[in-house]
């Protein structure tokens, strides 16, 4: 069981200071399967956030849950 720090209003708003900022993501996709992604913080919604990719190839867009940052399976960090 992992060890919940914060409750789901901190980590949103953690989110919104974000907004517009470039990061960096780290997801695990299970499965020992964690990919490393950068971009933008482009919106927030009321239980998701977006994040568009900066890939030269593509303009791509991802989606995280607010509940993924929470309970680890996404880890964020500043550039």
């Amino acid at each position: 069981m992992r060890k919940i720090s914060t409750d789901l209003t901190a980590v949103k708003n953690q989110i919104l200071e974000l907004k517009g900022k470039y990061v960096f993501m780290e997801v695990n996709h299970g499965r020992k399967k964690i990919r490393h992604y950068e971009g933008v913080v482009e919106d927030i919604y009321s239980s998701v956030f977006v994040v568009r990719l900066s890939n030269a190839t593509t303009n791509e867009k991802m989606s995280y849950s607010f509940s993924d940052v929470l309970c680890g399976d996404v880890k964020i960090a500043v550039k």
